[in-house]
């Protein structure tokens, strides 16, 4: 807790400051307890807040003072009487008896709690036991004043001893302590309630602050890590290029004739600069791709096609290394709109990836088929309203290798992530072409997932929005 809400608190347990009378008693219930006691005793009744402001007010008009109101003379003695009762001050623990011209007395008490006086309770006017006759005070206050009529009208105001006025005023300020405890205590919970909110408002919004500065700053490191791989893959293949163009003039022998170890070892310069040149380029997709610049040239493409020639391109290499490679599609179309080079680029990296990891012996198939797409996961999706998925064309690369690790399956699309990192794995690579192939399958607005292929291999689950002609 800060030192501002402790030090708030502290000041609302002593009523420092802010709670008044009628912030911790409700007005309409404090006229109610008003009402109940001049039923009880019919002594008139008026609550008035610190400030003099009348927050209850149990009496009735006495004939005797609507009477003195219609004489002009008494009118302007009234006025005066009835400011200084208002303006009466008893002081926190205090008790005033105001006489009134009539006879009668006023009896103002004070209404305190915590040492602190929060109003005044004003009794009266009421007649004292002793008053029997109408007081000079009452026959002098104006030239037209009808004596009779004044004593009859006297004869009815409320009568009470100072003793019985005394009980009921300490009655009812043992009953409002009660409720100004009950009031406090509500004020004083809500308070802290919501100094407590405040301070978990502020504590949030200042995390909120450094969540939101340390995602600028990794949004700018990536930023600056995605210029440098573009940079520097651009930069070294241009050098790149040049050694496995002149490893290759070599090979042919356009420098002269190379013994046999000089021509495995020129074969060897060369493999090993076009793996380095496919690590560039797979960089300078990603960095494309995380920087939004890559440029898609859609058109309708037919899947079937696309896989077909992936197909035929590794078919050596499936053929190499005694692995049986085909392709199963359904019938009809399976067309997309895409970029056939990219997508390409999608099924040659996943067919490529399942004969490296399949076994001699084993089999990668493509499977062309039809399928379905959650209906806001397609670019088509405003045109299908009332259903929730929208068709799709579905390829599943399907090996017999030696699979993923369902742990490890949602972490392969990551970029650099693989499955074996040790120093001693079999398998080459440094882990972009699945998160590349990741960001090219959704920028054609599909879905790409692994899945188990039991008893043992993978399967990559490729569902791209199928393409609808549009009618009109």
């Amino acid at each position: 807790m800060s030192e501002g809400l402790r030090l708030e608190s502290l000041d609302e347990l002593t009523l420092g400051r802010g709670a008044t009378l009628e912030t911790l008693v409700d007005r309409s219930a404090l006229g109610e307890l008003a009402t109940s006691f001049y039923d009880l005793f019919r002594v008139p009744l008026r609550i008035f807040s610190a400030e003099g402001r009348i927050l209850a007010d149990a009496s009735h008009p006495e004939p005797l003072y609507v009477y003195l109101d219609s004489l002009r003379g008494a009118r302007r003695a009234l006025a005066d009487e009835i400011s200084a009762v208002k303006a009466a001050d008893p002081g926190v623990d205090g008790d005033l008896v105001i006489p009134s011209v009539t006879g009668g007395v006023y009896r103002v008490v004070a209404i305190s709690y915590d040492g602190r006086q929060l109003g005044r309770m004003v009794f009266g006017p009421f007649l004292p036991l002793a008053v029997r006759e109408p007081p000079g005070s009452l026959l002098e206050i104006d030239p037209e004043l009808d004596a009779e009529q004044a004593a009859a009208l006297l004869a009815k105001m409320p009568r009470a001893r100072q003793e019985t006025v005394g009980q009921i005023a300490s009655h009812l300020q043992r009953t409002l302590d009660l409720i100004l405890f009950s009031g406090h205590k509500a004020l004083l919970t809500s308070k802290m309630h919501l100094a407590s909110v405040r301070e978990s408002y502020r504590e949030l919004e200042a995390k909120s602050q450094r969540l939101q500065e340390a995602y600028d700053r990794l949004k700018e490191l990536d930023r600056l890590k995605s210029n440098f791989l573009a940079t520097v893959s651009h930069e070294l293949r241009t050098p790149l290029t040049s050694i496995i163009g002149y490893s290759e003039m070599l090979v042919e022998g356009i420098g002269g004739e190379l013994t046999t170890d000089q021509l495995e070892f020129v074969n060897t310069i060369r493999e090993k600069g076009d793996q380095l040149l496919e690590l560039i380029k797979g960089l300078l997709d990603l960095s494309k791709l995380e920087s939004g610049t890559m440029r898609f040239r859609r058109e309708a493409v037919d899947v079937t096609t696309v896989v077909s020639d992936v197909l035929t391109t590794l078919a050596p290499t499936a053929r190499k290394k005694g692995v049986t490679l085909e392709v199963a599609a359904t019938p009809g179309p399976h067309t997309v709109w895409g970029d056939g080079e990219r997508l390409r680029q999608v099924f040659l990296n996943l067919t490529e990836n399942a004969i490296k990891f399949t076994p001699s012996a084993g089999a990668v198939t493509l499977a062309v088929g039809n399928g379905a797409l959650d209906a806001g996961d397609g670019e088509d999706a405003g045109h299908v309203l009332f259903s929730g998925t929208l068709p799709a064309v579905e390829v599943r690369v399907i090996d017999t290798g030696i699979g993923i690790p369902e742990a490890e399956r949602g972490k392969v699309f990551e970029a650099f992530y693989q499955v074996d990192s040790s120093s001693t794995r079999e398998q080459g690579g440094a882990g972009l072409g699945l998160s590349i192939v990741k960001r090219l399958v959704e920028g054609h607005q599909g879905r790409i997932r692994v899945e188990g292929n039991v008893p043992q291999g993978t399967v990559f689950v490729v569902s791209l929005p199928a393409h609808q002609e549009r009618v009109g």
